[in-house]
This record gives structure tokens, C-alpha cells and sequence, in this order.
């Protein structure tokens, strides 16, 4: 395995862990289907690998295979109807964040995907879930990102 490859159950123990640092081993087993012992294992290697850098720290989303990040602003067809956008969109896995905003769009998503077909797929099913028109920023760089907020 190279050292970017991570199976579906790692990358599965990194999502709980980055939405839930505190997640007890016994919990992450329930969640895999995994004994508690594999993924007290499992952790362990994703430890020493580098992928997790401290618990409610961010993962490095490109070495478990989502490297293409976008910022999508959204705007609702229909300007009159409810805005429910972020329940609309909220069972969409590859949405990392959901900003609302001030400006020509509503909503700012950053989101995550495996490809440029990926991202296209991803865009087509926020549209219809949610019935917005798109604007699609994508990342080609990041030089720091969740950095902790200091003291001002």
C-alpha cells in the first residue's frame, strides 16, 4: 500500500474522528463494524502515519484520496422560496463546510471530492438537491488552513 492509499474503513475512522475527536474506541468499532482491539490498531497506524496529527486537529484530506477542494457559492433559483439550503444539502458527505453569506450568493460550501468528474457529479447533485445555480472556486493550492485562532 503507498503511503497516500487509505482503504474505505481508515478513511470511515478519520471522518468520525474529525467530526468527533472524543469518539471512543468501542464507538469507532460500532461504526466500522470492527472490534475495539482493530481500531485501536488502526488508529494507532493512522497515527504514525501521519494522518492524524491530534484529535480535533484537520485531517490531510489528499492522503485519504479527496485531494480537490472547491468553494461553491450557491444562490437559490427561485429567490422567494424557503431558504433550506443547509438542511437540503446536509446529507451530501463531500460538503465540509456551509457558510451563510453576505452578497450576490447565499451559501459558500467548501467541499472535497476524489476527481475532476467527481466534482462535476458532486456539483450536479447540490444543484438538484438543493435547486441553486452554482460558482465553482477550485483550490489549487493550500498553504495553511484551520490554523488556531490567537489572541488578538
Amino acid at each position: 500500500m503507498s503511503q497516500t492509499a487509505v482503504e474505505a474503513t481508515d478513511r470511515k475512522i478519520l471522518q468520525l474522528l474529525a467530526t468527533d475527536g472524543r469518539m471512543s474506541y468501542t464507538d469507532l468499532g460500532k461504526a466500522t463494524g470492527l472490534s475495539t482491539s482493530a481500531v485501536h490498531q488502526r488508529v494507532k497506524r493512522l497515527e504514525q502515519r501521519g494522518l492524524i496529527q491530534g484529535y480535533g486537529a484537520t485531517i490531510n484530506h489528499a492522503e485519504i484520496g479527496l485531494p480537490l477542494t472547491a468553494l461553491i457559492s450557491i444562490r437559490p433559483m427561485d429567490p422567494s422560496s424557503p431558504d433550506d439550503c443547509p438542511e437540503r444539502l446536509k446529507h451530501i458527505p463531500e460538503i465540509e463546510s456551509c457558510w451563510s453569506v453576505a452578497g450576490d450568493e447565499s451559501y459558500v460550501l467548501k467541499v472535497r471530492s476524489t476527481t475532476p468528474a467527481a466534482m462535476e457529479e458532486l456539483l450536479a447533485r447540490i444543484r438538484h438537491a438543493a435547486d441553486v445555480s452554482t460558482r465553482t472556486t477550485i483550490v489549487l493550492t493550500t498553504y495553511y488552513e484551520n490554523r488556531p485562532v490567537t489572541g488578538a
